[in-house]
């Protein structure tokens, strides 16, 4: 991928997209970063011999693509300042904010061409998920670079409205933290059970793992595959036949509505009424 590169903002998910994207090819060079923390910057260019600048003024002058990579409550103030900056080279904008609605990016830059990102932490394994949208004056090969960046760190698809990345925001962009609840969660029923805190820890991590390697292998729906390790009589039908009676299904589309009202709620909180 031949194009200068932009990041504004060194945090970890930062670090995951430029590692993936040196992995596929993409020289140092190409890539700056700019971060208020010396310290980040600092172990950006150790690690990876990328240009780095406490300034997002200088990090952003020759980009083709800028990639934002800073919290929802900053995001205004940032592409304010960079607007006026950018306004003849029109780089590609691509935000991984939560919420922020792609309409109050262009605005906020004075027009800039935006696509919208939600990846999620697996991106630091390199086994991230992602949904993208882009705006209509998006051109083709502006989706590409996008598709080429943030599929560096995994999987990508495209959608087709804006306000599904609200729910992509909340099924997978939150997801892990609700695996991560599961496994600590089986973890301490071993323990509980009579289990070495470390045994339980391996038992639990491992199971996790298989079974996701499982549902990403099978054709069958991840309904399919729980049925047919449910034995009639079984030990998983009497785990299922309590989980079920304590209404989880209920509580995770509870849970899971609640991360999509939020994502609603922050592109209100800090873009539109701003």
């Amino acid at each position: 991928m031949k194009l200068h590169l932009s990041i504004i903002g060194g945090g970890n998910m930062a670090r995951s997209l430029i590692g993936g994207l040196i992995a596929r090819g993409m020289e140092a060079a190409q890539i700056t970063v700019s971060d208020p923390k010396e310290t980040q910057l600092e172990a950006l260019q150790s690690q990876f011999d990328v240009r780095v600048s406490s300034s997002n003024t200088l990090a952003v002058r020759g980009a083709d693509a800028v990639l934002l990579a800073v919290k929802p409550q900053e995001m205004r103030l940032v592409t304010t300042e960079l607007s006026a900056l950018l306004a003849n080279r029109r780089p590609l904008l691509i935000s991984i904010a939560a919420g922020i609605r792609a309409e109050d990016i262009r605005r906020w830059s004075g027009g800039l061409p935006v696509v919208r990102c939600m990846p999620n932490r697996p991106a630091l394994q390199g086994c991230g998920m992602t949904g993208l949208y882009a705006t209509d004056d998006v051109p083709e090969a502006g989706r590409q670079i996008a598709l080429d960046i943030l599929g560096a760190v995994g999987s990508t698809l495209w959608l087709e409205r804006e306000d599904q990345l609200d729910a992509v925001t909340a099924v997978s962009g939150t997801g892990p933290a609700y695996f991560f609840l599961l496994v600590e969660m089986m973890e301490q029923a071993g323990t509980a059970l009579g289990l070495p805190a470390e045994t339980s820890h391996r038992l639990a991590v491992e199971t996790a793992y298989g079974a996701g390697c499982m549902m990403r292998a099978a054709n069958d729906s991840a309904a399919t595959l729980r049925e047919q390790v449910t034995s009639k009589g079984g030990t998983t039908e009497a785990a299922m036949r309590v989980l079920e009676g304590q209404n989880v299904r209920a509580i995770f589309t509870e849970a899971i509505t609640a991360a999509a009202r939020r994502s609603t709620q922050l592109a209100d909180e800090f873009g539109t009424s701003n």
